[in-house]
C-alpha cells in the first residue's frame, strides 16, 4: 500500500498541498506542470499555471500561482471568477477520462461537496445555489481537482497528515475582515485536531481544510518506507518555513494490520480475485408520515436519478406503530445531493448517513441481437444476466412468459 504524510506544521492551502504533490511528481515523471497545466486549460480555459522553485528560510519548495487571460499569472489570490457548485460539478463530471480518472473525479467532487455544504450553513441556502467566491476562484478550482489527480497519478491510497495549524490574527475576505480561522475554514475542521501557531495571518485556507476531508486520519508519520519527499511553499513570509512537506512510501503488511487495514492484492482498488472494491455512503431514513405508493415513488425518483440501489424495509417503530425505512446506496461525491433528493420527495426531516465499503464483480455490458430486437446483458462472475427492463418490455410486447424469454435471451448470451 502506497501512503503519504503532510506535514502542516505551517498550515495548509491548496497551493501549498498541490505544490508538494508536484514536487515528488516531477521526482517521478508520474504528475509534472506540463499535466496541470493541460488539466487546468480544461477546467477553465482562461486559466493559466505559473509553477516554480523558491527557498523558504533555506528550504527548496515548489511554488503554484494560478491566474488567467484577464489577470497577471503572479495574481494567486484573484477572486473575480465566481463559480455556482452546480457549474463547478459540471465541469468537473465532463472532463475526459485521460485527464481525470474516476478516481480523482470522485474525490474532487466529494472535496466541493463538502465545500458547499459549509457555505450552505453559513449563508443559509441550498449547496447548488452556493456561489463560490475565495474559494470558488479558478485558482483553487485548479488547486483542488489539480491535488485530486495527482494524488491518483502516484498511486497513494491513504492520506495521512499533522493537525494543520491554524495562524492567528484576522483575515481579509469577500465578507470583510474576520478571525482565523475563517468561518468556512472552521466548519471543515470540526472533528479534525487542529495546532496553534504564533504565526499571524491565515494559515490553513478553506481550500486547505477541504482537501484535508480526504485524510484517513491525523498524527505523526505513519510506519512507512519512503521513496519520495516533496516540499509545497506558500507565497507570505510568516517568519519561518512557510511550505507543506509530503512524504510518499510503501506500508509493509505488518504496519498495514497495526493501522487496520488488510493488505490488498493487485492495485487501483482490484482486489486480484476479479473483484473492485469501493466506498459508497448508506443513506436511510424511518417514514410513517406518507403513504407507501409515496414511498415506492420515492425509491423508482432517486433510482432513476442515478443512486446506486434503493431499497424499502418495513418496520415497527414505538409504540408498534408501522414504518418504511428508506435506504439510498450512492457514491460519496452525490451522497448530499441524494440526502437532499429524499428529504424533497418524503419530507423527512433527517438522514442518516454512513460509510459503507463493499466489493463489487468486475462487469461489463454488452448488447445482444435476439429476434425480438437488441437486449442488453450484463457479463460477470462467470454469469450472464439479461436486463429486466428488456425482458419485461418484450414480455408484454409479444404476449410472453416472463421466464422463457429470460431463458432463451440468457442461452443466446452465453453462446455469445
Amino acid at each position: 500500500m502506497i501512503v503519504a504524510h503532510l506535514d502542516c506544521l505551517s498550515g495548509v492551502s491548496g497551493d501549498k498541498f498541490l505544490g508538494a504533490l508536484l514536487d515528488v511528481g516531477t521526482q517521478l515523471g508520474k504528475f509534472t506542470a506540463d499535466d496541470l497545466s493541460k488539466l487546468a486549460v480544461a477546467l477553465a480555459p482562461e486559466a493559466r499555471v505559473k509553477v516554480g522553485k523558491t527557498s523558504s528560510y533555506g528550504i527548496a519548495a515548489t511554488t503554484l500561482c494560478v491566474g488567467t487571460d484577464e489577470a497577471r499569472p503572479e495574481d494567486q489570490h484573484n477572486h473575480s471568477h465566481e463559480r455556482s457548485w452546480s457549474s463547478i460539478r459540471s465541469n468537473i463530471e465532463n472532463l475526459p477520462e485521460d485527464l481525470l480518472s474516476q478516481a480523482a473525479r470522485e474525490k474532487a467532487l466529494f472535496v466541493f461537496s463538502e465545500l458547499a455544504r459549509v457555505e450552505a450553513q453559513i449563508h443559509s441556502t441550498t449547496p447548488d445555489d452556493v456561489h463560490f467566491h475565495e474559494i470558488g476562484a479558478v485558482d483553487s478550482i485548479v488547486d483542488i481537482v489539480g491535488a485530486c489527480a495527482a494524488l491518483d497519478a502516484l498511486d497513494i491510497e491513504q492520506l495521512y497528515a499533522t493537525p494543520p495549524a491554524l495562524g492567528s490574527g484576522t483575515v481579509d475576505t469577500q465578507h470583510g475582515i474576520l478571525p482565523v480561522p475563517a468561518p468556512a475554514t472552521a466548519a471543515l475542521l470540526l472533528g479534525i485536531p487542529t495546532s496553534m501557531s504564533s504565526a499571524a495571518g491565515e494559515l490553513t485556507t478553506p481550500t486547505g481544510a477541504a482537501l484535508l476531508k480526504l485524510a484517513a486520519g491525523f498524527g505523526p508519520t505513519p510506519p512507512l518506507t519512503p521513496f519520495a519527499i516533496g516540499y509545497g511553499a506558500g507565497t507570505c513570509d510568516i517568519g519561518q518555513p512557510n511550505i507543506c512537506r509530503i512524504l510518499v512510501g510503501q506500508l509493509d503488511e505488518v504496519a498495514q494490520k497495526m493501522m487496520g487495514h488488510e493488505p490488498k492484492e493487485g492495485s487501483g482498488g482490484n482486489t486480484g480475485r476479479g473483484l473492485r472494491e469501493e466506498k459508497t455512503v448508506l443513506l436511510e431514513t424511518n417514514i410513517d408520515h406518507i403513504a407507501p405508493e409515496a414511498v415506492a415513488f420515492a425509491g423508482e425518483q432517486l433510482l432513476a436519478e442515478g443512486a446506486l440501489d434503493v431499497w424499502v424495509t418495513p418496520i415497527a417503530m414505538k409504540k408498534s406503530r408501522a414504518a418504511l425505512t428508506l435506504s439510498v446506496l450512492s457514491s460519496k461525491s452525490e451522497a448530499e445531493h441524494f440526502a437532499a433528493r429524499m428529504m424533497k420527495l418524503t419530507g423527512t426531516l433527517g438522514v442518516r448517513v454512513s460509510i459503507q465499503p463493499r466489493y463489487i464483480a468486475e462487469r461489463e455490458s454488452m448488447t445482444v441481437d435476439t429476434k425480438w430486437g437488441s437486449v442488453q446483458v450484463k457479463v460477470g462472475s462467470g454469469r450472464v444476466r439479461p436486463e429486466h427492463e428488456d425482458i419485461a418490455r418484450i414480455a408484454r410486447e409479444h404476449n410472453l412468459d416472463y421466464a422463457e424469454v429470460l431463458e432463451e435471451i440468457s442461452v443466446i448470451a452465453e453462446g455469445t
